[in-house]
């Protein structure tokens, strides 16, 4: 076991596509954790399927290096605001962290997020700015807005004067000024371990340790991960489990397997001391947050307060007439379990039941849930979802809601629709900065201003802008926002979508399915173009009769069908529809599926509006 001056904990907090994990890379690499001939992976700290997929990291993860004698544990953090809670629960286990900021970007909303938890636990900051052999990087610029950016977060006077690094991740080089060329990592090493505190506590006083993670495995169970903060701890032994927010809470508990982090494995191990982040199982039900301590000294140790939830979404039991044909897991039994699994390791989730088979669930953002479904969906879950829905507070005997700080970065002639189309979003231009012959716009705007907008700013662009946001603030309601200027395409039947149909309805509009498809009535089949919607026969057959006329009989020509992903679905959907999540297909229908019974409604609603 190293010593306590021989060990370093870090967290690696940056922007999504900063290039945190392609850095963890090459800190592997050099830090001596392959062996000469083994293969090597790349991104490798994305395990994950849907992680490799999308090219972001979700959940935080832990590794260590040696350099020299001391050894780095380093946790590698998602970089999405969704995914907050993540990095807000890791930051108890470390003493410092390295902040990584794109050369051409800059600092982006993310980074100010957890940079200021950061800073609120007094920890160091080592400021890496990465990428600086991208041919449209600015270097002297990006640590100009690193500086302002410390000094509007006030920093301590040590915390403003961090040391700076200069990388290149994808070429594993840094070097201690902008325009020196590095050769290897060496000056990261070096900077951590003389900058970064080593751990501070008592090895001889008794055992406690904050579980800030939770792993599992199927063989032992529920893995409790966490950094000890005084004492030590061994196998097999007694201990007791106590809750900083719930001060009735005492569990006797024993430790039957202890494991210390080595590269990009767990190796067993007898005991570990103050200082050490190590993962202990045998523990059944260990939660994150729980404090883990010797049985004659029970003291609980506070866990940060996690921000909370800002959107919500009702997961329900399918009920469409394709219900059970697709999915291994459709009751309300394993909906619930496989809630309860999740709320486990993911702190910035909460689930209320509803009624018998559905459940309100809330995170931190449209992705944040969307990751859920896609797991779930992945593991044979059938379910139901409704739109996204913001979660308003009372302040002051108002009605408040999220606000989001939103920053684009958009090319100089697509500014002016993006702006537009942020006014009527009730969104309020805070900033327009010119980065080379692009702007960075930064906006103030509504979380549910921003529901369904990512593909309309990606369409406004041309596909060159880059978005992202963060929570801000509360503010007093803004009014009404129009999500949706188009209608559906309404099947009104059930069966088997055919070419003849369907080249009748694609005439109103664009068509998600194609023929052979099977449909079912109250089904959303397509986009109309009116801003209404539009009941449809796609089922309809050509009739075979031998009357002609002259011409009729041309070749029936269909459009491509538009393929949505989860997210866009989620986009698409207005609040009298619900998506139906299966592990082979995402359908969008109405609430209400009975024809006569929606005209009746809509008659309703027309005649109190009129009123």
């Amino acid at each position: 076991m190293p010593k306590q001056e021989n060990i370093r904990n870090i967290a690696i907090i940056a922007h999504v596509d900063h290039g945190k994990t392609t850095l963890v890379d090459e800190m592997l690499k050099q830090g001596g954790i392959y062996r000469e001939n083994q293969a090597t992976v790349d991104r490798v700290m994305d395990s994950g399927d849907l992680e490799r997929e999308r090219g972001i990291t979700i959940l935080a993860k832990n590794t260590s290096i040696y350099y020299k004698d001391t050894k780095i544990n380093i946790i590698d953090t998602p970089g999405h605001a969704d995914f907050g809670g993540e990095v807000e629960r890791i930051l108890k286990m470390v003493n410092g962290v390295i902040l990584l900021v794109d050369a051409a970007e800059g600092p982006m909303p993310q980074t100010r997020f957890v940079l200021q938890k950061a800073l609120e636990l007094g920890h160091k900051v080592i400021v890496a700015v990465n990428k600086v052999d991208k041919p449209d990087a600015r270097v002297h610029e990006v640590m100009d807005e690193v500086l302002e950016l410390l000094l509007d977060l006030d920093a301590t006077d040590d915390q403003f004067n961090s040391p700076t690094v200069f990388c290149s991740g994808r070429q594993g080089t840094a070097s201690y000024g902008p325009d020196e060329a590095g050769t290897d990592l060496v000056p990261l090493f070096e900077t951590i371990v003389n900058y970064i505190d080593p751990p501070k506590g008592d090895e001889n006083a008794p055992l406690q340790l904050l579980v800030s993670s939770i792993d599992y495995n199927e063989y032992v169970g529920r893995i409790a991960v966490g950094r000890i903060e005084r004492g030590s701890i061994k196998v097999n032994q007694e201990v007791m489990i106590c809750d900083y927010h719930d001060p009735e809470f005492k569990q006797k508990a024993k430790v039957v397997a202890l494991y210390e982090y080595d590269g990009l494995g767990k190796n067993p191990i007898q005991t570990a001391s103050a200082g050490e982040i190590v993962a202990l199982s045998g523990i059944a039900d260990i939660t994150i947050g729980r404090t883990i301590c010797a049985p004659d000294a029970v003291e609980a140790l506070p866990f940060v307060k996690i921000s909370e939830p800002t959107i919500e979404m009702t997961f329900a039991v399918n009920d469409s007439p394709f219900a059970g044909k697709e999915g291994k897991f459709v009751t309300s039994r394993n909906l619930r379990d496989r809630l309860e699994k999740e709320l486990m390791k993911d702190v910035s989730l909460r689930v209320t039941e509803q009624g018998t088979d559905s459940f309100n669930v809330a995170g931190r953002g449209e992705m944040h849930l969307s990751i859920l479904m896609e797991t779930m969906r992945r593991e044979g879950y059938e379910f139901s979802v409704s739109t996204p829905r913001v979660l308003t507070r009372e302040i002051d005997g108002k009605l408040c809601e999220p606000i989001e700080r939103m920053v684009a970065d958009v090319p100089e002639d697509c500014m002016g629709a993006v702006i537009e189309k942020m006014g009527r979003r009730k969104g309020d231009l805070l900033g327009m900065t010119p980065v080379g012959n692009r702007y960075r716009l930064e906006f103030k705007v509504p979380s549910r201003g921003l529901f369904g907008y990512r593909s309309e700013f990606l369409t406004d662009t041309r596909g060159e802008g880059i978005m992202s946001s963060v929570l801000d603030s509360y503010a007093p309601m803004k009014g009404e926002i129009e999500r949706r200027l188009v209608g559906s395409l309404i099947a009104f039947e059930t069966g088997e979508a055919c070419a003849y149909g369907l080249a009748a309805a694609q005439e109103r509009g664009a068509l998600f399915i194609g023929s052979g498809t099977p449909v079912y009535a109250g089904m959303v089949v397509g986009i109309c173009s009116r801003n209404e919607d539009m009941t449809v026969n796609v089922c309809k057959k050509k009739q075979l009769t031998n009357m002609r006329a002259a011409g009729s009989d041309d070749a029936v020509r269909l459009i491509t069908p538009r393929n949505y992903s989860l997210e866009q679905c989620l986009e698409f959907l207005a609040d009298d529809e619900l998506l139906e999540c299966t592990p082979k297909s995402l359908r969008i229908r109405k609430r209400e599926l009975d024809h006569g019974l929606r005209m009746r409604q809509l008659m309703k609603k027309r005649a109190q509006e009129q009123q």
